[in-house]
């Protein structure tokens, strides 16, 4: 049975490595997608069986793309495929429903074995990236969002560190002091009731707060 594969990936010499990488094999790439939008958009006319899908890519990132289709595909398998192994991006690949999380170091041999389980409908997390999501306050995930009151500026400061912003990056983008970051951070973690900023970004996510 063949393998229908979408890949996105604002890269072209990626995209193009992937599809030299599985030339001949039971996958074929039915369609690509440069930005989050195409992905998107992909998911919908081409039908893959399995999405490949970088995380950081411009206009709509990969994280936000991975929302919006599985919020119209639940059941469509889509690997995160990403340079970047930020906790709080893996974090909320999980709670997004993301079958798997691949850094592109891993090798070939990987994302090979990722696509084929992904399209078996098998959860291919690996053992660090599960361990990754242990700790999370059992507490802060059974709190409704009326029992956290944050303030105008904790929501956005809250929703830059879903998208895994750094406290200097979150500064530069609300144009306020990094140390006027640090205590925003410091209320939230309080408030929500968790003790890094990787729980408060899935605590978030699982609350629909982004």
């Amino acid at each position: 049975m063949t393998i229908r594969l979408l890949i996105a990936d604002d890269h072209e010499v990626v995209r193009a490595g992937i599809k030299s990488l599985v030339k001949g094999s039971d996958i074929e790439v039915v369609a690509e997608a440069a930005s989050g939008e195409e992905a998107v958009a992909a998911s919908r006319t081409c039908k893959p069986d399995v999405i490949v899908l970088d995380v950081r890519m411009a206009r709509v990132d990969g994280l936000t793309a991975l929302e919006r289709i599985k919020l119209e595909q639940p059941k469509l398998p889509i690997l995160m495929f990403s340079t970047f192994g930020n906790p709080d991006y893996v974090s909320r690949a999980v709670a997004l429903g993301a079958s798997g999380y691949v850094l592109k170091n891993e090798g070939a041999g990987r994302l090979l074995e990722a696509i084929h389980e992904a399209a078996d409908g098998k959860i291919c997390w690996r053992r660090e990236e599960s361990r990754r999501q242990t700790g999370n306050s059992v507490k802060s995930l059974k709190m409704g969002e009326s029992e956290v009151q944050l303030t105008r500026r904790e929501d956005e400061v809250l929703r830059q560190m879903t998208l895994g912003l750094t406290n200097k990056e979150i500064a530069v983008e609300l144009h306020i002091s990094y140390e006027t970051v640090k205590e925003h951070v410091q209320h939230i973690l309080r408030k929500v009731g968790v003790n890094d900023r990787t729980q408060a970004a899935v605590w978030a996510v699982r609350n629909g707060l982004v």
